[in-house]
């Protein structure tokens, strides 16, 4: 199994809005991105006993092995994509008519 981090899976989501920008640049329908909601399953870890470092990793559908013996948790995640403080558009400007 291939671990994830939660960061990790956050930062696919974004890299995958901004190539929907990037697709949609040229697109006459725009869509504003409003609230993007995720929820991850994930397993919390403590490495090197009481003392050690903790990590959250997201858990991939029809794991097994180890994390039957990890107890996992839902984490509910909302984000907000902006770009300089304002909401993004997939697809970043109309096409003028006739075109």
């Amino acid at each position: 199994m291939q671990e994830i981090g939660l960061a990790e899976a956050v930062k696919a989501i974004r890299e995958d809005l901004a190539r929907a920008q990037l697709e949609g640049a040229d697109e006459e329908i725009r869509f504003s991105v409003g609230p993007v909601e995720v929820e991850f399953e994930v397993a919390v870890v403590r490495e090197g006993g009481a003392n050690g470092k903790v990590k959250v990793w997201v858990v991939e559908v029809g794991a097994s092995g180890k994390l039957a013996q990890t107890t996992t948790h839902r984490v509910a995640v909302t984000l907000n994509p902006q770009v300089d403080g304002k909401p993004i558009e997939v697809g970043d400007r109309l096409r003028k008519p006739g075109r």
